[in-house]
């Protein structure tokens, strides 16, 4: 029997970053460069976690001290490593007043976010707060907040009422303009519990932009045993990623609040908005294509997806001659080198990324990771037929029943409400034309114009099947 994992003798890092979200990619990515900034270069960075919906990673990680395996996961085999930059793990739903006090700490330097899409509150059409959303509500009228935007809000609030300066908010989440996002859904919110607030944080506060990369899939009971394995030791909470990892940060921080993760390899600039673009489009947007036309197809992962010669041919083509000519390329980067590299990690048969797990949230992913591309080329007179297909693939996919017959599990804040438009819709017409009045995902103008090619995307599916018609689109 392996000995249970705990944490090492020695100094405990001292807490500077609270982070709301404490999922498996900010373990493998975000903790992981942090760890490595504190051993370069110094400093109090120890990150308190806070799960702002379940205990459960709470629980699996404080009975080991909170530390835990990073487990890099290479085509020539796995390599192991103890990441010890988490010393706390709080369970927002049990104890909000924890979460607040932590946040408003004076040593409260950053608070990052892992929120997904869906966390921010927002409209995904627009960028703005919903009101509507019940979370947004509660935290309207009273103190102890629910949301991720709630928590900001009330934190700052105390700061500035302690005389307190703002600290960090640095958002990891895959949202264009991400910075500018979370800075206005606080700002918003705030304005509407107090305008002095709302002022001092549109002035004081700071939103860096970033562009986070690294592929991180669920980790499976089996791959317990394979940690226990290598290591020795029986970690509940192990993580598993991919070689490959990129972190770009606008350099624009609160005076003194700035980690040191420029030592390690972080890129700081001035505008990551080119970067976030390439990210977001050229990663993210055929990782969704792929998710909804490779599981429609049966395939269980991307690298299984990929493996299929017809979806490695549409990936190219995605990438070819649909999403670079709608793209800047970052300083000193290559499109055409990065859409290379960006294959040979889907490829990669150690990293099984399942195709279910990318395809949930898509009503609050396709804005950022697929629309906007389209709408690009379509306002500059470029056809996307590979990005037209994985839109009708996404509205079958949302409809509950693949193309044989067999029902998929849905998971998105609007499944309900899209299963219905689909089963309401008597033809293939019928259902696209209810899924793209949506305004929360498809802007009215837009909509109009993807009626015609999105109706025969899908009729092409429903009638040939998802292999056949990426083959088409790929030829």
């Amino acid at each position: 029997m392996p000995a249970r994992l705990t944490r090492p003798d020695g100094p405990v890092p001292t807490p500077g970053i609270v982070h709301l979200g404490l999922g498996a990619f900010f373990r493998a990515f975000g903790a992981v460069w942090v760890q490595e900034a504190m051993e370069t270069a110094g400093g109090d960075w120890g990150i308190v976690g806070v799960s702002l919906q379940s205990p459960t990673t709470r629980d699996l990680l404080k009975p080991q001290g909170c530390v835990y395996t990073a487990l890099e996961l290479g085509p020539q085999g796995s390599t192991p490593r103890l990441v010890t930059s988490v010393v706390d793990v709080l369970a927002a739903p049990e104890d909000p007043e924890a979460v607040l006090a932590r946040m408003a700490d004076p040593a409260t330097k950053i608070v990052s976010l892992t929120v997904t899409e869906k966390g921010y509150c927002h409209d995904p059409a627009t960028g703005r707060l919903n009101l509507d959303h019940p979370d947004i509500q509660h935290d309207l009228t009273y103190p102890l907040p629910r949301s991720a935007p709630g928590y900001l809000v009330r934190a700052l609030q105390r700061r500035q009422a302690a005389g307190l300066p703002p600290f960090t908010v640095l958002t990891c989440d895959n949202l264009p303009r991400n910075g500018a996002v979370v800075r206005g859904v606080v700002v918003d919110l705030a304005r509407r519990i107090d305008p002095a607030l709302a002022n001092w944080i549109a002035v004081e506060g700071r939103f860096p932009a970033t562009m986070v990369d690294r592929i991180v899939p669920a980790t499976k009971p089996e791959d317990l045993a394979t940690v226990a394995d290598l290591t020795g030791t029986a970690d509940r909470a192990p993580v598993l990623h991919e070689p490959f990892r990129q972190w770009v940060i606008e350099d624009d921080f609160v005076p003194g609040t700035r980690p040191p993760l420029d030592r390690v390899g972080v890129q700081m600039v001035t505008d990551v908005t080119a970067f976030e673009h390439m990210k977001l489009r050229m990663l993210n947007g055929t990782h969704s294509s792929l998710a909804y036309l490779g599981n429609l197809a049966g395939y269980e992962t991307i690298a299984d997806t990929v493996a299929d010669s017809a979806f490695a041919a549409f990936a190219r083509h995605l990438w070819r001659n649909e999403i670079i000519p709608a793209l800047t390329p970052p300083p000193g980067e290559s499109l055409t080198a990065y859409a290379a590299v960006l294959l040979k990690r889907y490829e990669n048969p150690a990293i099984r990324h399942r195709t279910w797990q990318i395809a949930m949230d898509g009503s609050q992913k396709l804005p950022q990771r697929i629309l906007g591309t389209w709408s690009e080329n379509n306002a500059a007179g470029r056809v996307s037929p590979g990005l037209t297909l994985a839109i009708a693939a996404w509205m079958v996919w949302v409809g509950g029943t693949d193309l044989n017959g067999r029902q998929i599990e849905v998971k998105d804040p609007l499944a309900p409400r899209l299963r219905a438009l689909s089963d309401l819709g008597q033809t293939n017409a019928d259902k696209v034309a209810a899924f793209l009045g949506v305004t929360e995902i498809f802007d009215p103008a837009l909509a109009a114009d993807l009626r015609d090619p999105v109706t025969a995307a899908y009729a092409t599916l429903k009638s040939r099947g998802a292999r056949a018609a990426v083959q088409e689109v790929a030829r």
